[in-house]
């Protein structure tokens, strides 16, 4: 940041979040700037259906199909216009807020805000959305538990929010498009290597799981499609019959009710398996005792593996946790070792999707999962298999780790440079 130079003048704002801002600027309530619009749409209109998203703002529904439930009606609706700033009151504190690019309706579970001064709008799309500001909403959004926090206009309304002269705000926001890009394009860069790390790492886990290390082995067809050919002294068998499977359990109507949380039992999330690596110990949730027994306490040293939404994501449970119904674990019997099962699973991941239903979202059910037939070799050679595996991708994996480590640096950095440019702290 040193690098920008500062205007040459302040103002204290005494606003917390926001400090110092250029002396030409103003700070004022949001309810000065924007009004909250409550405009139905009139009966069996073709205006197009908008919904914003916390990672990418306001987009058209019809491009996200599987993110939600197709309206049958948009008769009723909040009319959009371009320009219009979309807040999800469920979920502004998570940053569902942003400017619409487009004419159209919206859920009225959603507020719009319409600007009555001259602004340039994406300036506030910058703001709304940066986590300095999301932190602030956070604060004014009501409700007696995380997950239950509402936002209503008459909070953020009286949140003081810096004005800028349009002038400025227009020179912002060109400087923040061309930055954001280059920053977007170093991150887009080094997620495809991590891809194309991810599937070198695939090829070679699938080829040792199903193969073997000796490739002077006498091979025979497994009878399976995803196997293929398998050492002629393996077995094939029915995950259902070498291992226990437990189903998580705790659906979408009590993971609203709040007198569940806040106990001894870890609660994790199905995205929490995505972020964990081959080992899960990190959680932000709890359950209580009235919680436990709507949910599945799967055991330590377990096997898990999402069913919904991303649908194949597995990990090594480090402790004893409960999960939500779109994780199920599986538990190893003996004559399989679990890090064995655990690269085979991890091998499986197209299978799954493969297998899986679509309506909203994907879905795999449980009962397929069980049916699907793995390799299993004798223990020894599992362990073997295993050894050689995790030698083979150490390298691959540091470097996976350390371009995830770059990536966040570089989001930082983005939110950084955002935060500064449009509260005034670097000039633009």
């Amino acid at each position: 940041m040193m690098a920008f130079p500062k205007y040459k003048n302040y103002q204290n704002t005494a606003e917390d979040w926001l400090g110092e801002i250029p002396q030409h600027w103003q700070c004022l309530r949001t309810k000065n700037i924007f009004r909250l619009v409550v405009e139905p749409a009139p009966d069996n209109n073709d205006e197009e259906l908008l919904s914003v998203y916390t990672d990418i703002g306001v987009k058209p529904r019809r491009e996200l199909e599987e993110r939600g439930n197709k309206a049958s009606t948009t008769d009723g609706y909040w009319i959009v216009r371009k320009g219009d700033v979309i807040v999800n009151k469920l979920l502004a504190w998570m940053g569902a807020i942003g400017v619409s690019d487009y004419d159209g309706v919206t859920s009225p579970a959603y507020d719009i805000l319409r600007a009555y001064k001259p602004i340039d709008s994406k300036f506030y799309h910058y703001l709304f959305r940066n986590q300095i500001c999301i932190n602030k909403l956070k604060q004014h959004s009501k409700g007696i538990m995380e997950m239950r926090l509402r936002l209503y206009f008459d909070e953020f309304g009286n949140i003081k929010i810096p004005y800028p002269p349009l002038e400025d705000q227009k020179r912002i926001v060109k400087f923040l498009d061309c930055k954001t890009a280059e920053i977007d394009q170093a991150i887009a860069q080094k997620q495809r290597l991590i891809e194309l790390l991810q599937e070198q790492k695939a090829i070679l886990i699938n080829q040792a799981v199903t193969k073997g290390l000796n490739p002077n082995v006498t091979m025979r067809d497994s009878g399976i499609e995803w196997i293929g050919e398998i050492p002629e002294d393996w077995n094939t068998k029915k995950l259902k019959y070498v291992s226990r499977i437990f189903r998580g359990k705790f659906t979408h109507r009590p993971r609203n009710d709040p007198h569940l949380y806040n106990g001894q039992y870890p609660f994790i999330q199905t995205g929490d398996v995505a972020k964990a690596g081959k080992f899960l110990t990190d959680y932000k949730q709890t359950l209580n005792e009235k919680g436990l027994k709507v949910s599945t306490l799967i055991p330590k040293e377990t096997v898990v593996i999402t069913i919904a939404a991303n649908i194949g994501d597995i990990s090594i449970l480090g402790i004893d946790a409960c999960f939500p119904d779109s994780v199920v674990g599986f538990q190893p019997k003996s004559g399989l070792y679990r890090d064995f099962f655990y690269y085979i699973l991890l091998s499986m991941k197209q299978q799954f999707i493969n297998m899986s239903t679509k309506n909203t979202q994907m879905n795999l059910n449980v009962d397929r999962i069980g049916s699907n037939f793995v390799p299993v070799p004798n223990l020894s050679e599992q362990q073997r298999i295993v050894e050689w595996i995790e030698d083979q991708i150490s390298d691959a994996t540091e470097v996976e780790i350390s371009l995830l480590r770059n990536i966040s640096l570089l989001n930082e950095y983005k939110s950084i440079v955002i935060a500064q440019a449009v509260t005034g702290k670097i000039k633009i």
